[in-house]
This record gives C-alpha cells, sequence and structure tokens, in this order.
C-alpha cells in the first residue's frame, strides 16, 4: 500500500462550523465502543442524540439504558432513534423508566405491512454537538468485546470538530421526518437520493436510502476504486450489486490489489451462503477473498490509498437500495493509514480463499443452496420491497 495521497471530492460546506480544532480516534472493537459511549453520556451536560438500528433487551442493552436515564434525569436532553423492527424486543416497558425521567423516545417505521421492508439500519451518537460517532455497532451482548476472544468484530469512529455539527443535524432531520407522517412516506418514494455533504476538507457525509439510481456511498467508492492501486473492504453481508461486483473485477483487471474479509461464520446464513455463491467469478478474475475466523465479523470498512469509509452500510442489495445508511468518507492521511493497520489486522485473522481448489470444494447441492440465497436476496427481496412500499396514489 502506498502512502495516502489527497484526494478533495465535491460536495457543499456545511454552514455550522464551531471554532474548536477536530480529531478522529479509530474504535477498534466492541469494548472500546461501549467505554467512549458510555462515557460519553455521563459526561453529557446539554444534549445527547443516539440513532441505532437494534436495542437488546439484555445486560448491555440495560446497562445503556440506565446510563441515558441518568442523563435524562440529571437535566441533560436525551433523545433516542430506534427502528421498529431491529428494536422490537424493547418495545413494551423496556424504556418507560426512561421516559418517565424526561428522555425522548421515537420508533422509525412501525411495524406495518406496507412499510416493513425499509429499515432504518444508520448508527450514530452525538454528545454536546462536541462529541460524535459513527460504526457498525449495535448496543447488545454479543457486539461487546475484542472481536478475537469474546464478542463480534466491528469498527467504529469517534470524532470532534465540525464534522460533529453535520452529524447532529443528520440525526435532525431523520427525527423530524418520523413524527411527522408525511415526512416519513417521503423517506420511502423513489425520487433523487440524497448527495454528499462535505462536513469538512476530510470528512464527507453519505447518507443513503430507498431508491433505484446509485446513492452517495457507491458514487463516491467507485471513484475512489476506480483511481486505487490497493483496495480493502471488510465486510459483514457481501452481496454486491452486478455494478458492485464489476466495480471490483475492473479494478483487479488493471493491476490494483483487491481483497475483500467476509465471515466466515454469520449471524445471517442466507447472507453467508448468498456471498459464497459469488466466490468463484471474483476469483476468477482476480480479486482475493479472506474469511474472518475467529468471532462473526460485523464491520464495514472500506479503504483505498486516499481514503477510508466506516458507517453502517454493507455491500448488498439492501444497504445500497432498500435501508437508510450513514457512511463517512475520510481522507486525511494519519485517518487512512490508521483505517489500513485495522483492515490488515483483520486479514490477518482470516483464510485466504484458494482460488484454485474453492470451485472444486463445493458439492453441487451447496452450490444450490448459495444460488437459492443469491437469488433471494438479489432479486426476490428488492421486488417484495418495491412491492409493498408503493408510490403514494
Amino acid at each position: 500500500m502506498g502512502p495516502p495521497r489527497p484526494n478533495p471530492s465535491a460536495g457543499t460546506l456545511s454552514p455550522a462550523i464551531p471554532p474548536f480544532a477536530p480529531t478522529y480516534h479509530w474504535l477498534a472493537d466492541g469494548a472500546e465502543f461501549f467505554c467512549r459511549l458510555q462515557r460519553g453520556i455521563q459526561v453529557a451536560r446539554v444534549s445527547l442524540r443516539l440513532e441505532v438500528y437494534i436495542v437488546s433487551d439484555d445486560a448491555v442493552g440495560a446497562r445503556i439504558r440506565d446510563a441515558l436515564v441518568a442523563a435524562a434525569q440529571r437535566g441533560v436532553r436525551v433523545r433516542v432513534l430506534l427502528d421498529a423492527l431491529g428494536s422490537h424486543e424493547t418495545a413494551n416497558g423496556f424504556w418507560d423508566g426512561f421516559e418517565r425521567a424526561g428522555g425522548e423516545l421515537r420508533w422509525f417505521n412501525p411495524l406495518r405491512i406496507s412499510g416493513l421492508p425499509i429499515r432504518n439500519h444508520r448508527k450514530l451518537f452525538v454528545v454536546d454537538d462536541r462529541v460524535g460517532g459513527v460504526g457498525g455497532f449495535n448496543i447488545a451482548d454479543e457486539y461487546s468485546g475484542d472481536g478475537v476472544h469474546r464478542g463480534w468484530a466491528d469498527l467504529g469512529l469517534s470524532l470532534t470538530g465540525p464534522a460533529v455539527a453535520g452529524l447532529a443535524e443528520e440525526f435532525d432531520r431523520m427525527w423530524e421526518a418520523v413524527a411527522h407522517p408525511e415526512r416519513l412516506r417521503s423517506l420511502f418514494r423513489r425520487g433523487p437520493r440524497q448527495a454528499g455533504r462535505i462536513l469538512m476538507e476530510d470528512v464527507q457525509l453519505l447518507a443513503t436510502g430507498p431508491g433505484r439510481s446509485p446513492g452517495a456511498f457507491q458514487t463516491a467508492l467507485r471513484r475512489d476504486v476506480a483511481v486505487a492501486s490497493d483496495v480493502l473492504f471488510a465486510v459483514a453481508y457481501f452481496v454486491p450489486t452486478w455494478s458492485m461486483r464489476r466495480m471490483l473485477r475492473d479494478a483487479a483487471a488493471r493491476g490494483a490489489r483487491v481483497r475483500v474479509i467476509v465471515p466466515a461464520k454469520s449471524d445471517v446464513e442466507i447472507s453467508h451462503r448468498a456471498a459464497r455463491h459469488l466466490y468463484a467469478g471474483l476469483l476468477r478474475r482476480g480479486v482475493e477473498i479472506y474469511e474472518y475466523q475467529p468471532q462473526v465479523l460485523h464491520a464495514k470498512l472500506y479503504v483505498t490509498e486516499t481514503a477510508a469509509y466506516v458507517g453502517s452500510s454493507n455491500l448488498d442489495t439492501r444497504s445500497l437500495y432498500i435501508n437508510h445508511e450513514l457512511m463517512l468518507r475520510l481522507t486525511r492521511p494519519a485517518v487512512v493509514r490508521r483505517a489500513w493497520e485495522l483492515g490488515e489486522l483483520l486479514a490477518s485473522r482470516s483464510l485466504r480463499v484458494d482460488p484454485r481448489t474453492w470451485k472444486t470444494s463445493r458439492g453441487f447441492f451447496d452450490r444450490l443452496r448459495d444460488a437459492l440465497a443469491h437469488w433471494i436476496l438479489a432479486r426476490a427481496d428488492p421486488y417484495v420491497a418495491r412491492w409493498l412500499v408503493r408510490e403514494p396514489r
């Protein structure tokens, strides 16, 4: 991997620029994430924003909820935005004490058939408009560990500085949309998709939602991969669309080293099988595939020499075209170098899939199940989502 080079991108500057200098800190595992999150909640004095797909009714979920209750009791404005499907097990009684303490709770897309396919898969937090963070972490026991000996392997980023205002604004946009049914419906329409926003010279916010055209994340990623000589992805659910597979194949064909780290064991078996359906074609074109061994891999990290992406988006149809997702694109050289270090660490704990023996190692029925899984996720799921979430008449 060569040294990171400057790579400016287009966008509009956020109007809110706080006066303090930015800092960036990669969250290398769940233990560090929960330590940072809980500490942020404990020191908050004015406001807390938390948006997450899953909060589980378990020890970790209760610990974070109790910290939020304590913050609300000391006068902090605490707002929590949850997905109604992802956090369904905490819908009955779990948050009663939080709301009694003055905390504010909203649910994205209450469960009903017509809107069921569209989920808010984003993860972000903002403390006192001064510290923010994004990543792949949900709030549940399985995320609390080092990703090697215990707990799933995941990544995130905590930051301070002007970019935090952009995270706060993005939370507020979704918070207000959920409160107004007419705005909420607008999130399901297939109109023009939201463009990326430059929060600072070296930080771009990429928010995506339902749509048929490429969103901000895949548009930016294609630009970076198109000129890269070294590409490393670590992704939990790897069922890329045809255009994303072409992006990887084209990069490998022109001589770039392209590595993709995926789980050896997954919490979503159908996604695991669908990914394996694609191995042979990618391996044949020079893409290197590695399977992470110690624990379930839940990270979403995409790195080239000039840019690192971190946030909630997987590389599958649901993340790219159906769910709401949030990614940051970072180009500060030191931040990109640290992303490479974390990616290489994941690679060192993975086994490379042998392109010479992969195809013959899969029996007929395994290949058939893999193909069926891919058809369900890549074809049937988007079709059903489009049919259920029809345009308003």
